[in-house]
């Protein structure tokens, strides 16, 4: 069982092949910053980032031939199976320049999914530019927009790239001017290159080293480093990857944390290319990495600054805003006994993923469990595959749901993340921080998101008619070439995170790309339906909907339930209700002994006699009886089937 906190750590190498690998690195002196360059790749998912690492990786001389594979900076065996990048990785490569100079390129492969928007935000703090990649066969794209928006915001060189023009289906000529337009630049600044071929490559890393600045850090300040990313190695420790700002740190040098004030001595400093490489010490512009010997991911956060405890800086360098999750659902163990597993697996889980929230939760139906809090729906796959395999555990998970927040008329306010904490009546509802007060629910409010959706202008009644169904309020629309079209709604996040995605590409043939982003909150008219079983409610199955939906939701229910539960030595009704009214009703049909099998003669009142007695007995076995209800049903009712991989 490969152990998932050793995941995303640098490979292991041996001394020899770092001792080579440092020889064949330029060295610069710490008082020149012109020779170095920090960038990244930034692109939709599916676009090349990879690919293109892999050839700067080899054009650079890196990583020989011998030891080259795909995506060669995905280290997780997700990563390489499902064809994506989860975490940003980082590489310092060698290049020499047109000029004659040697130069150092500090390379960031960011994900490209909208659930991994948080670790592209972090590389781009750590650089100061960015290649915005696109592919010349599907143009611009929802992540593309929304990766551009945020190098913008960080005030980064963009240097625009058109990949994959050896494609048969590539519109070079027509993309080019696409792209040209949206940045503002002219048609003959779009670069074009082939991470496939290795075409143009050269000439793209040649255009990094004449657009992109140096670094600007005071040497000779006090050692300012901002921490952009951790990960846990289980023999050495937390590796903190940093980008020094100003001064410099070296190694033996006892370092401070200027967030929480603890102390470390720092054991090892060095650089990735692309496996470790210790070096004496890193200078400001330099991106390298820190190993203190801390056990704890928390003692180095990301977004801390680093300085020198004998010569601290006094102020903190910006860091970043820690993503709030936008789905909650529940994460069961399928046997109770592999809850104490379950809770080190995300404990440990969580050391490579600081955006992975959770809290213990107990359910009537499914025991004992946590909730958990995720950037989305990818994020919350990725994260239950990775429990499973990599720790050996059988999950059930609920169905996704999004944070509310009910007032009450008496003016108390609580935050649901589970159905089960929606308040239902003058009784009041038992929540994590108490009892809220009894009484009527005033107000409801649930959270929105602005989505942009960027398809060809053939699919804009398709698009609009099923934004509305799911009560969007159209913002905007601007056509970005003669025939591609982006689309901006506002929309509740809990219409989203089902089956929008899948619907959005069924009804335009695969074309449409999505792209969203938290926009605050909106009252709703939501009702919490209760699924009841012989009249007893059941927690696992309540669900929070839009009360023109209510209905629907509890007609399926019911009806899935029916199939689903064994039927009983009694008739069992399933019920959907919202409060004290019942919306929907199935009947399970009580399963019937033949007791006029044994009666082959004499009058009727005899078997007439045997079916009351028998009738009299359902009828007091109903009263008495459970439903128990396998644990199957539960899987099937409950578990989200997300349809795959979400490429949005």
């Amino acid at each position: 069982m490969s152990d998932p906190t050793r995941a995303a750590a640098p490979a292991p190498v041996s001394v020899k092949a770092a001792a080579a690998a440092a020889a064949a690195l330029p060295q610069p002196s710490r008082t020149d910053q012109a020779v170095i360059r920090n960038f990244c790749i930034i692109a939709h998912i599916d676009h090349g980032k990879s690919t293109l690492a892999d050839r700067m990786l080899q054009l650079t001389g890196v990583v020989g031939d011998r030891q080259m594979r795909a995506q060669y900076l995905d280290r997780m065996d997700i990563e390489r199976e499902r064809g994506i990048t989860i975490k940003s990785q980082a590489v310092r490569l060698p290049w020499r320049g047109t000029d004659g100079q040697d130069y150092v390129l500090n390379l960031i492969d960011t994900p490209g999914h909208v659930d991994f928007s948080y670790e592209v935000s972090r590389s781009l703090a750590a650089c100061e530019g960015a290649i915005l990649l696109v592919d010349a066969a599907q143009g611009i794209e929802a992540q593309t927009l929304a990766n551009l928006y945020l190098a913008l915001d960080a005030d980064l060189t963009l240097i625009p790239v058109l990949n994959k023009i050896d494609l048969p289906a590539a519109q070079p000529e027509k993309y080019t001017e696409e792209l040209a337009k949206i940045i503002g630049c002219e048609p003959s600044d779009v670069l074009r290159v082939s991470a496939k071929t290795g075409e143009g490559v050269g000439d793209l890393l040649n255009a990094v080293v004449a657009q992109v600045p140096p670094p600007a850090g005071k040497l000779d300040a006090p050692a300012r480093a901002l921490i952009f990313d951790s990960v846990y190695d289980t023999y050495r420790g937390v590796v903190t990857y940093v980008r020094m700002m100003d001064g410099k740190l070296s190694r033996r040098e006892r370092t401070l944390m200027l967030s929480t004030g603890a102390v470390h001595d720092t054991l090892e400093v060095g650089v990735i290319s692309p496996e470790p490489v210790p070096s004496d010490g890193l200078a400001a512009g330099e991106v390298g990495y820190l190993i203190t010997g801390v056990k704890d991911v928390r003692q180095a956060r990301v977004g801390d600054t680093v300085t020198s405890a004998a010569h601290p800086a006094t102020e903190a360098l910006a860091g970043y805003a820690h993503p709030n999750p936008m789905v909650f659902s529940g994460l069961y163990p399928v046997d109770g006994d592999q809850y104490p597993d379950l809770r080190d697996a995300l404990d440990r889980l969580q050391l490579n993923d600081a955006s992975l929230v959770y809290e213990p939760e107990t359910s009537t139906a499914l025991g004992f469990g946590f909730r958990c809090g995720f950037l989305g729906l990818l994020h919350m796959e990725i994260i239950r595959e990775r429990l499973e395999r990599e720790f050996d555990l059988s999950l059930i998970s609920t169905a996704p749901n999004v944070v509310y927040r009910v007032v009450m008329d008496a003016g108390a306010e609580v935050i649901v993340t589970n159905p089960s904490e929606f308040p239902s009546g003058p009784g009041g509802v038992a929540t994590k921080t108490g009892v809220i007060a009894a009484g009527k629910i005033g107000q409801v409010f649930e959270p929105v998101v602005r989505a942009t959706v960027l398809a060809p202008s053939d699919y804009i009644g398709a698009i609009m008619e099923l934004c509305q169904s799911r009560r969007g309020v159209l913002l905007g629309m601007e056509y970005l070439s003669a025939d591609r079209v982006e689309i901006r709604y506002t929309m509740p996040l809990a219409e989203i995170i089902f089956d929008f995605f899948d619907q959005l590409k069924s009804r335009t043939r695969g074309y449409a790309s999505l792209d969203y982003e938290p926009a605050g909150e909106q009252e709703g008219d939501l009702v919490k339906v209760d699924i009841l079983l012989q009249g007893q409610p059941v927690d696992a199955f309540s669900q929070i909907v839009h009360a023109d939906k209510a209905r629907e939701y509890g007609l399926a229910m019911t009806a899935r339930l029916k199939e689903l539960i064994p039927r009983q030595q009694f008739e069992v009704p399933i019920q959907a209700a919202i409060g004290a009214r019942i919306i929907a009703r199935e009947n399970i049909r009580a399963l019937r002994k033949d007791v006029l099998a044994k009666c082959y003669g004499g009058d009727i009142t005899r078997k007439r006699k045997l079916l009351e007695k028998q009738k009299e007995g359902k009828k007091r076995m109903k009263t008495i009886g459970r439903v128990e209800v396998p644990q199957e049903a539960f899987v099937a009712a409950l578990t989200a089937d997300l349809g795959g991989e979400r490429k949005s």
